[in-house]
């Protein structure tokens, strides 16, 4: 692992011992930097969860990713300063019916801190954690963003968001570990099965300093200060344009997206 890149990629700096403080700037540092985004998958680009592409598209060629990339880069970098971390598996929630069963193609991580366990979610798109989170049921937890909690129902654990005044489902676990070749069969459905809703969507995320700043097929937000700023996106070459100044992310002119949704 290459720490001074990946250092150089998020603009962290400071002391690296394994402490809350660490693992609260990795985080933001990498929200900020790294954008969420499932744009290969339209491309039809395979994605490898292989250390080195991982570390090519995200650090070298400074793209983004979805959660088996972002959260096994932080896995790795984590594991490399020290700490004593895990990958957990998970079902997505946010802006899904608790009646539905999502599938279970999430990963995050569970980091443990002097007898205390810690959560990092670097890879959940627009609800991707600016810090860590501690593991204590029914307590609100202030974080450079949202307001977060855990709760248990039905034999299950839910990560939450508040949103104005109301708690919001982001994600479900159980504490069951989710190994590499879990995390390679669930990649595959994630970026290949044609009914995975990363096929269908056209989604960007990155965080700010005071908000973040999200694009979902034709449609762009920038939330400052509790105001949401939303417009549409009228043509593929402005489209390129956005994604070059909101993200980062640049491809050449002419690009066009498999997605549904763009109905340019």
């Amino acid at each position: 692992m290459n720490l001074d890149a990946y250092f150089a990629r998020t603009g962290f700096s400071g002391a690296t011992a394994c402490t809350v403080d660490t693992l609260n700037r990795l985080a933001l540092a990498h929200v900020k930097s790294i954008p969420f985004e499932n744009l290969d998958v339209l491309l039809n680009r395979p994605i490898s969860l292989d250390d080195a592409a991982v570390d090519g598209k995200l650090i070298t060629r400074q793209r983004g990713g979805y959660c088996f990339e972002q959260n096994t880069l932080m896995l790795r970098v984590l594991q490399t300063l020290g700490f004593e971390v895990e990958p957990i598996s998970a079902r997505v929630r946010y802006q899904r019916a608790r009646d539905f069963t999502p599938p279970r193609t999430h990963v995050f991580l569970k980091v443990m801190l002097d007898g205390e366990t810690w959560f990092a979610d670097v890879g959940v798109g627009a609800m991707s954690l600016t810090c860590a989170l501690r593991f204590v049921l029914d307590e609100e937890q202030a974080t450079p963003h949202e307001p977060r909690r855990f709760i248990r129902e039905d034999g299950r654990y839910f990560h939450q968001a508040k949103l104005g005044d109301v708690w919001v489902d982001i994600a479900e676990f159980t504490m069951e570990a989710m190994p590499a070749i879990d995390r390679e069969v669930a990649n595959w459905f994630t970026s290949a099965h044609p009914q995975s809703h990363f096929k269908n969507r056209l989604m960007a995320a990155r965080a700010l300093d005071d908000g973040r700043v999200t694009l979902l097929n034709r449609k762009i937000t920038l939330r400052r200060g509790g105001h949401a700023e939303t417009r549409v996106i009228e043509s593929p070459q402005q489209l390129l344009q956005l994604l070059d100044e909101h993200f980062g992310l640049q491809f050449p002119a002419g690009t066009r997206f498999g997605c549904p949704a763009l109905d340019f």
